[in-house]
């Protein structure tokens, strides 16, 4: 049975502010969890102009994380299958998306063993806290299925997926920014905050596997949960790292982080790092979402 969940990640920052908070984590985040075994493998990081949707920043990555995949899921594939290929093409600039329009997909997950199974997650930016609602324009059937959960960041619960994905030991409620003067994060803090806005993030995932396709489905979908938390999370924890950054320099640092990762994994980089605006990755990719 598909699943359909819509996260809403409200944050103590500005849109301009988080398209920069969210380029630095992704950068940290795939260095820290990338070694000679394991980690993250860039295949692609270019960008890309398109006559429908405009300009933007397409990625394809590998991530090679079979140690954390759960020991019950190991008994059905082999460890190349638990290599999930995730082309990321944000198909707009990130100022559209922000003011409130959506791509057609901002992540698609694929497997080679598993090649029925479908996840995708599209997203949304908007400058409110939280309350907008069917942002993603979903019909009545799919509202009619769609579940939605608000994530506090300044949350400290854990469970399996937090050790799993990792968690920062920061507590916002006594957290106190010296570079932007952000104050803690107190009990109700997304009603009176600001700036403030919220990351809507709709998780779609279909496994139509008997005997344990809807477990995968739920341990995907809780796995995400967790990323999503402890992702932004360290978006507001590493502020004082990324505050006065520009989107300029941070592409610049990408470059770097993408070429020292396939160094660690001993991957040689792509030579289509980059590829001219004229090229356009969604040509192939508007049939996977």
């Amino acid at each position: 049975m598909v699943q359909i969940k819509e996260f809403r990640i409200v944050m103590p920052l500005s849109l301009e502010e988080y398209q920069v908070a969210q380029m630095y984590m992704v950068m940290k985040m795939q260095q820290q969890s990338t070694t000679g075994d394991e980690g993250v493998e860039v295949l692609q990081n270019k960008p890309f102009s398109d006559d429908e949707f405009g300009e933007g920043q397409y990625t394809s990555k590998v991530y090679h994380l079979q140690s954390k995949a759960p020991s019950w899921l190991t008994t059905f594939a082999p460890a190349d299958a638990l290599y999930p290929s995730i082309p990321s093409a944000f198909v707009l600039t990130y100022l559209l998306v922000f003011v409130g329009h959506v791509s057609p997909f901002d992540a698609v997950v694929k497997s080679s063993y598993f090649s029925k199974f479908f996840m995708s997650i599209d997203t949304v930016h908007k400058a409110d806290n939280g309350y907008s609602e069917n942002v993603h324009g979903l019909s009545e059937d799919q509202l009619a299925a769609r579940q939605v959960e608000v994530i506090d960041i300044a949350s400290a619960a854990t469970d399996y997926w937090s050790y799993i994905v990792g968690r920062n030991n920061v507590d916002f409620s006594n957290f106190q920014s010296a570079r932007s003067g952000r104050e803690p994060l107190l009990e109700g803090w997304q009603d009176h905050c600001s700036p403030v806005m919220t990351a809507y993030k709709l998780v779609t995932i279909d496994a139509p596997y008997w005997g344990f396709g809807s477990r995968l489905e739920q341990a995907m979908m809780a796995g995400e949960r967790s990323l999503f938390l402890e992702s932004h999370r360290n978006c507001f924890a590493w502020i004082d790292e990324w505050f006065g950054l520009t989107v300029e320099v941070l592409r610049e640092l990408e470059q770097q982080s993408d070429y020292s990762l396939n160094m660690k994994l001993g991957r040689p980089c792509s030579a289509e790092s980059w590829m001219t605006q004229e090229e356009s990755p969604l040509q192939g990719e508007k049939s996977v979402a």
